[in-house]
């Protein structure tokens, strides 16, 4: 093979050498017990060693969304699929597939930041750029990722934990403030004060202001309610329940029985 020809794939985040395991270049067997697994997570998705605020904030991040009883749907979703199919990994895997654009995905909200960071930079104040953004938006009919929850009001104290130790580990920045920005442009604009920045917005922000992709916004969000969702799954094995189905008290289903030797006959299907 000559050097111009390029091999199938190219990856600098692991190497296998003489058994030993690469991590980014690092040594596994040194990484363990002395690197902290948010630290580990920066490094692999970002190809570095995290800063101490930087590892602090990845920490508060991977415990952010932990669980949300049986009000997630991914959890839900798992817990049905595993008492028709007893596997972890099915559980886990069906939780994951139910992440995206109503729950668990920052993603809306980093593509949305990077999209808009750079012209609110050059305008008069975040403010003024906020305003007429939002104005636009609302002309259009779009709405800002990130905003709302069906159950905290004027507050998510989720949120405002993840802002508070941004501050504190000197994540915070210029992103975050924008997103802030637009918030308070929209509830203003709205008159709707109640509507929070929740905290896969919040998250999304941070994690914007920290370099991460919208992509890997999402996958640190799944990362953090995976503990949630091996307890689940584990807790409705172990209950050895089979095959949970919804109560008919709870469908409403439509009882019009239809006579089908009758309407075969007309279909011409005969």
């Amino acid at each position: 093979m000559t050097t111009e020809q390029k091999r199938y794939w190219a990856t600098s985040i692991s190497d296998v050498q003489d058994n030993t395991v690469y991590i980014r270049g690092y040594d596994l067997g040194d990484l363990i017990g002395k690197l902290s697994f948010p630290a580990s997570t920066f490094l692999l998705i970002r190809g570095r060693l995290p800063t101490p605020g930087e590892s602090k904030m990845i920490d508060g991040v991977l415990c952010s969304v932990l669980d949300y009883a049986l009000k997630k749907p991914g959890t839900a979703a798992a817990r049905f699929c595993v008492s028709s199919n007893p596997s972890m990994v099915a559980g886990l895997a069906t939780a994951v597939l139910a992440a995206g654009e109503y729950s668990l995905a920052p993603d809306q909200t980093g593509q949305f930041l990077n999209a808009t960071i750079d012209a609110a930079r050059s305008a008069t104040s975040f403010d003024d750029a906020a305003n007429a953004l939002v104005d636009g938006m609302r002309a259009k009919k779009e709405r800002v990722p990130g905003l709302g929850h069906p159950a905290f009001r004027f507050t998510d104290p989720r949120a405002q934990q993840l802002k508070q130790l941004a501050i504190e580990t000197g994540v915070w920045g210029d992103v975050c403030n924008w997103y802030e920005a637009v918030h308070k442009a929209f509830t203003t604009q709205a008159n709707k004060p109640e509507i929070v920045i929740n905290e896969v917005g919040m998250m999304g922000a941070i994690l914007a202001q920290m370099g991460f992709t919208p992509a890997e916004m999402t996958g640190l969000a799944v990362i953090s309610t995976m503990p949630g969702v091996v307890a689940h799954v584990s807790e409705e094995m172990q209950s050895r329940v089979r095959i949970r189905v919804i109560p008919d008290d709870n469908v409403d289903y439509a009882r019009d029985r239809r006579d089908f030797a009758s309407d075969f006959s007309e279909s011409g299907l005969e």
